[in-house]
């Protein structure tokens, strides 16, 4: 008995080694051959030698390869033609958008954090720097965002002006062409310097920089459209939007009813072929102001008068908003800051198919030119925008929280409040971390496309919890609008961030696993293009090929998580960081948990998968907690106070390995099949190993840190525009804070002397006064405690209005002159 039990022990170690370690099947087959004739030899043949023998002929059908062939995967091939439908080209092109970058890793289950750590940190350079200091910080003092939201409802000339003359509409535009040709993080942290000015500026300037005509010009268009438009995007003469969401196109956009009919007609005087416009957008940002319209329609060609496509699909022009037929420059009114968005209709308008964008030859190309270039500007635009909220959240709520005071302490040191500030402190610190360093990934040459997804969703939904963590630390505070509220703008403007470039439920349920899958897998894409592939020998041997090694990686992921959720491996990580190396570790066994639950996914549920989207979601969840939390280490490893700011850092990996806890529960207590999550949940957790959400410890430590003037909190909340001005209620907020920690040695000893009875009880100025005339004070401090209590009720103090400024002029008097304003 105990020579079987050995035997058995050797038989589990050696399989489990060569798993790991990712040895071929060989080495698996010559072992197990070696195995079953030591038992013959040792116990005769009984069970034990058959079973070695029974694990030997399979690993030998995998060996040679011409029982792998007729066995494997023909039958393999032959299958998932019948069930897998091929993908249509929609779906192609949205996959085939950018390109596979550290997610790819992520689905390996065994990420090369080397290839991590190598990328540069983000910098700007001096002619950047110099620009946030100059013209950026200028605008910022000119916006007076209570003004543009409350009075007029729209942008007042000479901020349009401002924006325009200053080059700002042309940071992606390259200098041949008289643009800034800013790197894409200085583009954020311009952005995010902005937010100040309130969204109505930032989506003035991100606009034309993110998806829109300039990028598509730069990326496709024929170097007559590039000569021509280019140096007038730069220079604010054209003022661009782009159409493409209709009102029964939304989420669907490739489903757009709008078309242009190739057909001949008059143009300038002559007879041309061109195309026949009839659209109807709406939700488009800047189109009441806009000169040049980036126009997405089907286009189709009845006639033959192009060649015999009859339908080319989704294709991309740049229209002049004076056009004839064009109906343009009225407003809708967005929820929050009031940015300049409208509808845009068009009727029988006819143009040159030199109007194109790429001219004739990319008749049909647009929906690839749209998603390739939202790859990019997806990950930029957005999750700058929500770093804006959770910053100004973390600098607002933990400055606010250490001035009000309750029951004679700071608000901030009650629990009930601590544990929303921790939240908006470790929520920021990851939403920042995420931004910047995919960032530098495309600064760098990649297009992130999952990881974009990633950061549009969770990014935006973070900074969504911020600022409601922001609104009910303040309370009153947040709630009365006036010139004084610095949080009230975010809270109602952040469902907009949360809807538009892919609504986030759109994004979580089909977009970061649903293409992610397909795109980063390392098998599934050629598995299932082979699929589909012309029936050739050729084929079979590289589906072979590729399906082999698919079955290795799914073995050696099984081992590879078995092993380390038994606590038995201790991987080697590329850190000198003691705090990191458990966490470099849970997110090396939760990547292979990942990948393993993939191909469990794929094999288990295959097609069906696609219309799971609840399951999809989750299965997206696991993949976002490791993306995300691998861009926090990174950025940990980079940071110049690492031992300060590790509370902060230790929360945020905390949150994340739990939520990645409870997307893994959630997904297996909704598995189709009892028995698949019966068998991951002891492959994952065999020792019962939880993850837990971040400690109350912790958190009172994350707190202590961000109610000081800490090296990490000025780190945290850098980038953000802090002149104190009037315009500027967030920067005031966080002076007076500054000023009170300036004054805690002089409170500290006026608060010792009410304990003692030494200075009787007394309120703001007069305690002063009290102190002062007892002699603890000098008249110096006396004047230092009364002009902190004006500033500090200054700051506590909200907003009232006569009757008669609460009465505002209705809205459509600033619907339809905004056009008239900008080309009139």
């Amino acid at each position: 008995m105990m020579t079987n039990f050995v035997l058995v022990a050797i038989a589990i170690a050696t399989l489990l080694f060569l798993a790991y370690r990712g040895y071929s099947i060989a080495a698996a087959t010559y072992s197990m051959a070696t195995l079953s004739a030591i038992s013959a030899a040792v116990t005769g043949f009984g069970l034990l030698t058959w079973l070695f023998t029974a694990i030997f002929l399979a690993c030998l059908l995998f060996t040679v390869p011409s029982l792998r062939l007729r066995f494997v995967s023909k039958p393999t091939l032959i299958t998932m033609r019948r069930m897998m439908p091929p993908l249509s080209n929609t779906e192609k092109e949205a996959i085939d958008a950018g390109n596979v970058w550290w997610d790819g890793e992520l689905f390996s289950g065994k990420p090369d954090w080397r290839r991590l750590l190598s990328g540069s940190k983000p910098v700007l350079s001096d002619r950047e720097q110099a620009f946030l200091d100059g013209p950026v910080n200028e605008l910022c003092r000119m916006v007076d965002k209570w003004q543009i939201n409350h009075e007029l409802n729209r942008l007042p000339e000479s901020i349009i002006n401002y924006v325009r003359e200053h080059g700002f509409l042309g940071m992606i535009i390259p200098k041949r062409y008289g643009g800034l040709e800013f790197s894409p993080v200085a583009q954020s942290e311009i952005l995010l310097r902005l937010s100040n000015t309130g969204s109505g500026v930032s989506y003035l300037v991100g606009v034309p920089n993110s998806l829109g005509p300039g990028e598509l010009l730069i990326k496709y268009g024929t170097e007559a459209q590039k000569d021509h438009y280019l140096p007038r995007l730069a220079s604010g003469e054209e003022i661009p939007c782009f159409a493409l969401t209709g009102p029964t196109a939304g989420s669907d956009a490739t489903s757009i009813p709008d078309t242009g009919t190739v057909c001949m007609g008059e143009w300038q005087g002559e007879e041309v072929i061109g195309m026949r416009l009839n659209f109807s957008k709406r939700y488009i940002t800047l189109s009441s102001i806009a000169t040049l319209v980036g126009l997405a329609f089907r286009l189709k060609d009845p006639d033959g008068l192009l060649g015999d496509v009859k339908d080319y699909g989704i294709t991309c022009a740049l229209i002049p908003h004076d056009t004839q037929g064009m109906q343009i420059g009225r407003r809708h009114l967005p929820i929050g800051d009031a940015f300049l968005n409208g509808p845009i209709q068009g009727q029988d308008v006819f143009v040159p198919l030199s109007f194109i964008i790429g001219g004739p030859e990319m008749a049909g190309k647009g929906w690839r030119m749209l998603v390739n270039c939202l790859s990019v500007g997806r990950a930029v635009t957005l999750p700058t925008t929500a770093v804006a909220v959770s910053k100004r959240s973390l600098l607002g709520t933990s400055a606010y929280a250490s001035l009000r005071r309750q029951f004679g302490i700071p608000i901030a040191q009650f629990e009930g409040i601590q544990k929303p500030l921790a939240r908006i402190a470790g929520l920021s610190y990851i939403i920042d971390a995420a931004r910047l360093q995919t960032i530098q990934a495309i600064v760098e040459g990649n297009k992130p496309s999952v990881a974009s997804a990633i950061l549009k969703y969770h990014t935006t939904e973070m900074a969504r919890q911020c600022v409601i963590d922001a609104m009910d630390i303040h309370a009153g505070k947040a709630v009365v609008k006036g010139p004084k509220n610095y949080i009230a703008d975010m809270y109602e403007s952040m469902p907009v961030a949360i809807t538009v470039e892919g609504a986030n439920i759109l994004t979580r349920n089909l977009m970061i696993f649903g293409q992610g899958a397909i795109r980063s897998h390392p098998y599934v894409m050629q598995e299932m293009t082979l699929a589909h592939a012309e029936d050739s020998q050729e084929t079979i041997a590289r589906f072979d090929t590729t399906l082999t090694a698919h079955i290795g990686h799914s073995i050696s992921n099984f081992a590879r998580t078995l092993t380390m959720g038994l606590g038995l491996s201790r991987e080697v990580v590329p850190s000198g960081n003691l705090h990191l190396l458990p966490y470099y570790r849970h997110f090396n066994r939760l990547s292979s948990l990942f990948a393993m639950i993939t191909d469990v996914a794929l094999l288990n549920l295959n097609a069906k998968l696609k219309f799971k989207e609840m399951l999809s979601a989750r299965l997206g969840d696991l993949l976002s907690m490791l993306f995300l939390g691998s861009m926090v280490i990174k950025q940990h490893e980079e940071s110049q106070h690492p031992e300060e700011e590790w509370p902060v850092v230790q929360w945020a990996l905390d949150y994340l390995l739990h939520q990645y806890q409870v997307a893994f529960d959630q997904l297996m207590e909704n598995w189709p099949n009892r028995w698949v999550p019966g068998v991951l949940k002891r492959l994952a957790f065999p020792i019962g190993r939880r993850y837990p959400a971040p400690k109350d410890s912790l958190e009172k430590s994350v707190v202590e840190l961000i109610t000081v003037d800490s090296a990490t909190r000025i780190k945290m909340t850098s980038g953000l525009f802090l002149e104190v001005a009037a315009n500027n209620p967030l920067a005031e907020v966080n002076q007076v804070f500054l000023e009170s920690l300036n004054l805690q040695p002089i409170l500290k000893r006026l608060t010792r002397a009410l304990r003692t009875g030494e200075l009787e009880k007394a309120e703001d100025m007069e305690l002063a006064d009290a102190a002062l005339q007892a002699a603890m004070i000098t008249e110096h401090e006396a004047e230092q405690l009364r002009r902190f209590d004006r500033h500090l009720m200054a700051i506590i103090h909200v907003d009232d209005f006569d009757e008669s400024e609460l009465i505002r002029a209705p809205y459509h008097k600033y619907g339809q002159d905004d056009q008239q304003q900008i080309t009139g």
